[in-house]
């Protein structure tokens, strides 16, 4: 009989299952709304059942019994850590080898394919995470929106407003970023815009999305915005350089080239993403390109090696691993 391997990326935005049997074969998949916090009594009714419809359906996919499906080894990456949710899932798999893990090290696992390098995550936050041949991890940022995130969308979205609020108040240039925030808010001024983002009706995921906006006109020629993106782009420049500091000495470094990955809603930016690219590789010897596998792909690779698999790799399938 085949055995089954869980892969999850269980995100803020959705969710997505794979499951592979022993031959690296796709044979079930499937998507679910997000994976929320679980501190509350409402966030852990919430993560049960999207967690258990996700499962369920790929297991079923795959001709597995939806009810608590049997996994020789699985692996869920969850965003806002694993402490929180591992006792949770032994109610939902039964599974031999169970590793809950953070999202970061799966979108390492599929960047890399589990080979040593570094990811650098920027969506509505920032992170940058890597493994070396030792096995050694290390990460650099993702600390939150107060006292991190450098580089994120939020972050980019703060600082275009306070590059308005500078305009506003005579100490800053003038830039195409206030008529552009003014209207997508409806606010009347950069003050009125400025109290609307402290609302309900612009959480802190809305608020990054404002970082299309920025590079629209960054794009349009507007200096000030130019700069915030150039700004973000050395922000996550450093963060990998962290990790590469923290991984490997200058000695190992020049042996062979780091693989260096990047993803995340932010890396949609050309300007952006051009000026990373240009900064990672001023340092040393680091090789940079955009992932090889998802992070969903990631968690199953890591599932594969947690069950003594180690170059056991995902077969391609028709949607976009």
């Amino acid at each position: 009989m085949s055995e089954y391997f869980l892969g999850v990326d269980g995100g803020q935005s959705s969710t997505l299952a794979l499951i592979g049997d022993e031959t690296g074969r796709i044979a079930g998949w499937a998507t679910a709304g997000p994976c929320n916090h679980v501190g509350a009594a409402e966030g852990r009714g919430k993560f049960l059942r999207v967690m258990g419809e996700c499962i369920s359906q790929a297991a079923e996919r795959a001709g597995l019994s939806p009810d608590k499906p049997k996994f020789r080894a699985a692996c869920l990456g969850m965003s806002g850590g694993p402490d929180d949710k591992a006792a949770l899932l032994a109610d939902l798999i039964d599974a031999e080898r169970l590793v809950v893990t953070h999202d970061a090290k799966i979108a390492w696992a599929g960047a890399t394919e589990g080979a040593p390098g570094i990811i650098v995550i920027a969506g509505t936050g920032s992170i940058a995470y890597g493994e070396n041949a030792q096995g050694e991890t290390a990460r650099a940022g993702g600390w939150g929106f107060i006292y991190g995130d450098e580089g994120g969308g939020f972050d980019i979205a703060r600082q275009a407003l306070r590059a308005t609020l500078k305009e506003y108040e005579g100490w800053g240039p003038r830039t195409a970023l206030t008529p552009a925030l003014l209207e997508i808010t409806g606010a009347a001024n950069a003050n009125d815009a400025l109290h609307r983002f402290y609302t309900v009706d612009w959480p802190r995921s809305r608020v990054a999305e404002l970082a299309i906006a920025v590079d629209r006109i960054a794009s349009e020629g507007d200096p000030v915005a130019a700069d915030i993106l150039r700004n973000a782009a050395q922000q996550l420049a450093m963060l990998a350089a962290s990790v590469k500091r923290q991984l490997w000495n200058e000695e190992a470094a020049e042996e062979a080239p780091i693989q260096l990955a990047w993803v995340g809603g932010v890396f949609q930016s050309q300007i952006l993403l051009e000026r990373f690219r240009t900064l990672v590789l001023l340092d040393g010897n680091v090789q940079a390109e955009s992932p090889k596998r998802s992070p969903a792909a990631g968690a199953l690779i890591t599932a594969y090696r947690a069950a003594g698999l180690p170059s056991l790799l995902p077969h391609p399938v028709h949607y976009d691993q």
